[in-house]
């Protein structure tokens, strides 16, 4: 049997398992595709396996419901650091390893986490593409993974699935691809987001690394200052703390929500 925790931060939801002892074994990134098959299976945005690490608490290895493994999702950290943190891995102020380096993180309520982000990277403004015939303005930023940034009136009824399919796929962003987040300015200090995960392959209640991107691209522009309310579709507020200088963005925290939905127990094939 394979103790797992299904759990949520603010809508982005995972699978979430021990795997100090290498209990997984096999093709993980198969058994992400397995497990998170909504409908058929427990369901989820993505798989996260605790590993072992030799320079922090532990190492947190993610992989998107299709199976491919991500350098880092800014919710499914702060999830995974409040499963730790339950089951006696780590104290309430913790160090975990992703692909993308180094994060602090710290217990900050009965389901608060708040998460130090990477230093976001390839920041590029009012970058014009090519989108469905017509010449669209958008940002890049790299928050831990790649985003596309773009701002759009009428968010609510916006075919984000339909334009971010076409972001997520465009030539200028291959071969990795990119999340695409829309998003809307509230006032000096909150925004409204929605995104497109590459890799889940549909728009998401929220995404941790694109809050991220859409609050630095919008206080890139001057629109914003730190902290930023960033509402997302599932409901959620998730709050994006930096420090901004002539130098760019440091000093990144994410913070917000961080539930157990259910514990279960997964029976293993022999094959």
């Amino acid at each position: 049997m394979l103790d797992f925790a299904k759990m949520t931060g603010a809508g982005n939801d995972f699978i979430v398992i021990d795997d100090r002892a290498n209990a997984v074994g096999g093709d993980a990134r198969e058994l992400a595709k397995q497990l998170c098959r909504r409908r058929l299976s427990v369901g989820a945005d993505g798989l996260i396996l605790v590993v072992p690490s030799t320079r922090a608490d532990f190492r947190m290895r993610y992989f998107n419901a299709d199976g491919s493994e991500a350098d880092m999702c800014g919710n499914g950290g702060r999830c995974v650091a409040m499963f730790a943190h339950a089951r006696g891995i780590a104290e309430r102020k913790m160090v975990f390893e992703s692909r993308s380096g180094l994060h602090e993180a710290e217990i900050v309520g009965d389901d608060s986490v708040s998460l130090t982000m990477s230093d976001p990277r390839a920041l590029m403004l009012s970058v014009e593409i090519q989108l469905k015939g017509e010449r669209v303005p958008v940002h890049r930023i790299n928050t831990g993974v790649p985003h596309v940034v773009q701002e759009v009136t009428d968010l609510d009824d916006f075919p984000v699935v339909d334009v971010g399919q076409a972001i997520r796929h465009h030539r200028e962003f291959m071969p990795e691809g990119a999340n695409a987040d829309f998003l809307r300015v509230l006032d000096e200090h909150t925004i409204d987001v929605r995104t497109y995960e590459r890799g889940v392959e549909d728009e998401t209640y929220a995404c941790g690394t694109g809050a991220v991107a859409a609050a630095l691209t919008t206080a890139a522009l001057g629109k914003t200052t730190s902290p930023v309310a960033v509402r997302t579709r599932g409901g959620s507020t998730l709050t994006v703390g930096f420090f901004m200088s002539e130098h760019g963005f440091c000093d990144v925290t994410l913070t917000g929500e961080a539930k157990t939905v259910y514990e279960g127990a997964l029976e293993q094939s022999e094959d």
